[in-house]
């Protein structure tokens, strides 16, 4: 297993650690569901898969703006 490193704003941290915490699972949990949700539509586009999780959690989107 590797590890990887990314930058983003405060508030979209304290926002993932939120939703984590309300999910009762890890921050790196909550982010490794994003990158299986995407992974795991193998016969997709990338930009197919970018559009179904968009659409997918653009309520939890909106909560979290």
């Amino acid at each position: 297993m590797h590890t990887i490193t990314i930058t983003i704003p405060d508030d979209h941290l304290v926002k993932l650690q939120e939703t984590a915490t309300r999910l009762g699972i890890s921050l790196e949990e909550l982010i490794l569901m994003g990158v299986e949700e995407i992974l795991n539509q193998p016969e997709q586009t990338l930009q197919s898969a970018v559009d179904y999780v968009l659409k997918k959690n653009a309520e939890l989107y909106k909560r979290l703006a």
